[in-house]
């Protein structure tokens, strides 16, 4: 089972998905899947000598779902120092509607990298249900069992299948 290290003042900390939907609730496994996933990519990239201070990390995604942030916050504590950041410039409508918020910059010191989930990651059914206003019982049960899927799928693909970094 892959894990996520990062350092507290020094001290490492290692985390898996399990503690992150632990953390998140089971509300949203699919966000927490993508968030693990940014997390697995970027941390290696940004520091290549070792896990990099948790503190020192910043997020900014278009992705505003609960269950990414949640996950964000769990390894970064970047939602409540206010270094995680919903910024709707991040948009791509030409990656499609089902990927166009799935983008994500992640910044550590003086490095940066922008991501974005490749093709077959976000089911464009489960962004439909997700923006639709009133959803039916069926929907709702659809909805869910659309997250468990995603969440499956990205979280049993390795980091560099699921997301692109740019050049």
């Amino acid at each position: 089972m892959p894990t996520l290290t990062v350092l507290d003042g020094g001290t490492a900390i290692t985390l898996t998905y399990e503690a992150m939907l632990d953390y998140a609730g089971p509300g949203s496994p699919g966000g927490v899947a993508h968030a693990f996933k940014v997390l697995e990519r970027a941390l290696p990239l940004l520091e290549p000598a070792g896990p990099p201070e948790r503190r020192e990390l910043q997020i900014m995604t278009a992705f505003a779902g609960p269950g990414a942030r949640d996950g964000f916050e769990l390894v970064t504590r970047a939602v409540t120092e206010g270094r995680y950041v919903v910024d709707q410039g991040l948009v791509r409508p030409e990656l499609g509607r089902a990927r166009e918020r799935f983008v994500f910059r992640v910044r550590y010191r003086k490095r940066e990298l922008t991501m974005s989930a490749r093709d077959g990651y976000v089911p464009d059914e489960l962004i439909e249900l997700t923006r639709k206003p009133a959803r039916s019982e069926p929907e709702e049960a659809r909805l869910t069992q659309l997250k468990l899927e995603m969440a499956r799928l990205v979280i049993a693909a390795p980091a560099a299948d699921v997301y692109a970094v740019d050049p």
